[in-house]
């Protein structure tokens, strides 16, 4: 009688060392300079250029991409949530001022299907190569027992650098500044409980798929261009927590915003969540981007000149507010 072996317990490491070759090639395309070493190592080897910098800081951030995974079950398409995973950390490294450089991904599954997490590599990687940052390694990890055999699970880290004198926080915003939205590309990664709640799963697997599948803007590249030409004070990566809960993390103390609704188009989605439940407006604004995925802070003539360049760049955005006197609150007027 054969003895018991991890396979039969579940974890095919044969099958993992497979998958690892045949991302090795997705990999090397969001490739930088300072990247050393190889993939399939320990750890992620990356050399810091730091001469350009008088007092380079590391930014980092980690997130995932919430219950739009199981949007992604339910459709069956795997090759787009994971420019989802890479948008949610890296634009909140570059609300910092900092570039991404380097990026790590964890899938846990509770079977390694190989098609499937190819294509999940392959959105991490298209994220990677959009936001200029290098995938230099990650985890996958095969967890029988604590996840069904078809269910998965992502996190993504980046980090970043920027000199310390350049660090975006907000400090400098006074009262007068006006606040610039970037349109969003529709949900994002964000409110999808809630949009799984209202809708049934035949109507999201209709005509509400394509919207609902649609992954996340990187905004890096194009933040990181603006930042050379205009002086931006603040900037607010438009996530959980919406307008409410995200604006206020950048202002100064004694400061307020004002933020004006009819000043941008809010893109239909939102109005169909929002009549499908009944939902009041004040929670629309909490839960979703509502068309603005990311918020910049910055002087009348700089904004005005932002609008110029980011059109240029082929980035809708909008005045759609200012600062005022107050409590570090957001009012939607």
């Amino acid at each position: 009688m054969a003895g018991v072996t991890y396979r039969k317990a579940g974890v095919d490491i044969d099958k993992a060392d497979e998958f690892i070759a045949k991302i090795k090639p997705l990999l090397a395309k969001t490739s930088r300079p300072e990247v050393i070493g190889k993939i399939g190592g320990f750890s992620g080897l990356f050399k810091p250029r730091i001469r350009r910098m008088k007092d380079p800081v590391l930014v980092s951030s980690t997130d995932g991409v919430g219950t739009k995974i199981l949007i992604a079950d339910s459709l069956g398409k795997y090759d787009t949530i994971g420019i989802d995973l890479v948008a949610m950390c890296v634009d909140d490294v570059v609300v910092m001022g900092a570039e991404p450089l380097f990026f790590l991904d964890y899938i846990a599954c509770g079977r390694l299907d190989k098609e499937k997490l190819f294509d999940l590599m392959t959105g991490i990687t298209k994220g990677c190569v959009k936001a200029g940052c290098a995938l230099i390694g990650g985890e996958t990890a095969e967890l029988p027992g604590m996840y069904g055999k078809d269910k998965f699970d992502l996190a993504g880290f980046c980090v970043g650098m920027v000199d310390r004198q350049k660090i975006i926080d907000g400090r400098n915003c006074r009262i007068g500044d006006k606040v610039v939205g970037l349109a969003s590309s529709g949900l994002h990664s964000n409110g999808f409980s809630l949009v799984r709640t209202l809708f049934r799963p035949e109507e999201i697997k209709g005509k509400l798929a394509e919207e609902l599948i649609r992954p996340t803007r990187i905004y890096t590249k194009t933040i990181l261009h603006l930042m050379k030409r205009v002086k931006i004070k603040g900037m607010s990566h438009i996530t959980g927590g919406g307008f409410y809960d995200n604006i206020p993390r950048v202002l100064p103390l004694g400061k307020a915003v004002r933020i004006m609704k009819g000043s941008w188009p809010v893109p239909p989605i939102f109005k169909k969540i929002q009549d499908r439940g009944s939902v009041d407006m004040a929670e629309m604004f909490r839960t979703f981007n509502m068309g603005v995925g990311m918020v910049l802070i910055l002087d009348p003539r700089s904004a005005r000149r932002a609008l110029t360049l980011l059109d240029d760049l082929g980035q809708k955005a909008w005045i759609i507010g200012e600062l005022v006197e107050g409590d570090n609150s957001v009012a939607i007027i």
